[in-house]
C-alpha cells in the first residue's frame, strides 16, 4: 500500500488506488516502465523506513514518489533492458532518498515543500555524467548540443489537440501514448474530482500558452510542452493552496509560467547535456508559494499591517501545505 502511495503521490495524491491506476498507466505503455516506477517507490519506502524516516511521510507515499521518477527517467534515457540501467536505477534510489532529507532540512527554513527537487538533482546529474562512464552510456558520443530555434507548422490540428491534451499528463511520467496520459486522468478523478479538473485546466493552459507562443505543433502535440503546466496547476490549486476560483486562476497563470519556462531550461541545460525534467514545475511553484504569502486571498489568511516604524519586519509566513502533502513534492 505505501509503495502504491508513492507512485500516486507524483501528482500529489494520497491513494493506493490511485498508485494501482498509474502503474496499470505505466504497464500499458511498457510493462518495464510498470516495473521500474513501482520498484523505484518500493526501494524509496523501504530505504527510508531502515533508516527511521517519521512514520507519516512513509505511510503517505512521500519517501517513494521522488525514487518512482528516477527510476522512470534511467529506464527511458538508459535503455530499460541492460542490467547496468537496472543496477544503476536501484542505487540512485537509495541516494535519492539521502538527498530528500538533505532538501527537507534546507527548504524546512523558509517553510517550502520539497517537490521533485531530489529527483531533479540526482537525475540531472547523472544525465550530465552519463557519457563519461561506458557501463552506463555504451552508445558513444554525446547528447549535449546547442539549442536550436523552433522549425516546423505552427497550426494546430483538432487531433494534435486532443493527443497534446492527453500526453501533458502521460509526460510526467515520461510517456508517449495519449492513452496512457487518459489512464493517468482517470486515476486522479478517481480520487478527487477538483484533482482532475484542475490537471484538464492545466493541460489546456500549457496548449494554449504553447501555441500562443507560436511553438511548432508537433512539439506540442507531443506533450513535452505542458506536463510542467499540469503539475504546477495542481500543486497551486488544492494541494498548497486551497481550491478556490481565485488561487484556481492564479494557479493557471502559473502553469503558463512554466509552459514558457520550459523551453528556457531546456536551452539552459542543452549544452551540457542535460534536460529539463521538473525543473519548471519547481522553480514555478516554489516562486508562486513564495509570492502567495503577501496576497492574503491566495493563502485564505490575512496578513497583518505594518507597523508605523522605520524598522522593516518580516511577514507572517502562510501558504505552507497541509500535514502530508511536501510532494511532487
Amino acid at each position: 500500500m505505501f509503495v502504491l502511495r508513492g507512485v500516486a503521490q507524483v501528482v500529489f495524491l494520497d491513494s493506493a488506488w490511485a498508485g494501482a491506476v498509474f502503474c496499470l498507466a505505466l504497464s500499458t505503455a511498457d510493462w518495464r516502465y510498470g516495473a521500474y516506477g513501482a520498484g523505484g517507490a518500493a526501494l524509496g519506502t523501504g530505504t527510508a523506513q531502515l533508516l527511521g524516516v517519521a512514520r507519516d511521510r512513509v505511510r503517505t507515499g512521500l519517501e517513494g514518489f521522488n525514487c518512482c521518477l528516477t527510476a522512470l527517467c534511467f529506464a527511458v534515457f538508459f535503455d530499460a533492458d541492460r542490467l547496468s540501467t537496472v543496477l544503476l536505477a536501484a542505487a540512485a534510489c537509495l541516494v535519492v532518498t539521502v538527498v530528500a532529507a538533505a532538501v527537507i532540512r534546507l527548504l524546512h527554513v523558509w517553510s517550502l515543500p520539497t517537490l521533485t527537487i531530489p529527483y531533479c538533482l540526482l537525475a540531472g546529474a547523472v544525465a550530465v555524467a552519463a557519457p563519461a562512464f561506458l557501463r552506463i552510456w555504451p552508445h558513444g558520443g554525446s547528447v549535449a548540443a546547442l539549442p536550436r530555434a523552433a522549425a516546423g507548422p505552427t497550426v494546430l490540428r483538432l487531433n494534435d489537440v486532443g493527443a497534446a491534451f492527453f500526453r501533458n499528463v502521460a509526460q510526467v511520467f515520461f510517456l508517449d501514448q495519449w492513452y496512457a496520459g487518459a489512464l493517468l486522468l482517470a486515476g486522479l478523478f478517481l480520487v478527487s474530482r477538483v484533482a482532475g479538473w484542475v490537471a484538464c485546466a492545466g493541460s489546456a493552459t500549457g496548449i494554449l500558452t504553447a501555441w500562443a507562443l507560436g511553438v511548432p505543433a508537433a512539439r506540442i502535440a507531443d506533450g513535452t510542452m505542458g506536463y510542467n503546466a499540469v503539475l504546477v496547476a495542481l500543486a497551486l490549486c488544492g494541494v498548497f493552496l486551497p481550491a478556490t476560483p481565485a488561487t484556481l486562476w492564479y494557479a493557471l497563470l502559473g502553469a503558463a509560467t512554466a509552459t514558457t519556462l520550459t523551453p528556457a531550461v531546456a536551452h539552459l541545460l542543452a549544452p551540457s547535456g542535460g534536460h529539463p525534467l521538473t525543473w519548471p514545475f519547481v522553480l514555478t511553484t516554489l516562486g508562486f508559494l513564495l509570492a502567495a504569502r503577501s496576497f492574503p486571498r491566495m493563502t485564505g489568511v490575512q496578513t497583518p499591517a505594518a507597523p508605523r516604524t522605520n524598522t522593516p519586519t518580516p511577514s507572517a509566513a502562510t501558504g505552507q501545505p497541509r500535514a502530508g502533502r511536501t510532494g511532487p513534492a
